[in-house]
């Protein structure tokens, strides 16, 4: 398993939220700016292909059944 398989999407994101914190307050050094957007874009490219992974098994689980039938949520009573 690779490291980008350990960090769960919750744990990417919010460091990607912190990342952005960071370089909003704009007073990071220029050097420590570069290395944090540099870890925020592969950050990003995290998050978006473990949406894609989801995504892709969420029609894999469709497929299987044959049926497609919209998703309700049933309230206890």
């Amino acid at each position: 398993m690779s490291d980008k398989e350990k960090v769960s999407f919750e744990d990417a994101m919010k460091k990607l939220e912190d990342i952005v914190s960071k370089l909003e307050e704009g007073d990071v050094p220029l050097e420590q700016a570069i290395n944090y957007f540099q870890e925020g874009m592969k950050l990003s490219k995290l998050c978006h292909d473990k949406l894609q992974n989801v995504e892709k098994q969420m029609d894999q689980i469709l497929k299987e059944d044959g049926k497609l039938e919209a998703f309700t949520i049933q309230e206890e009573e």
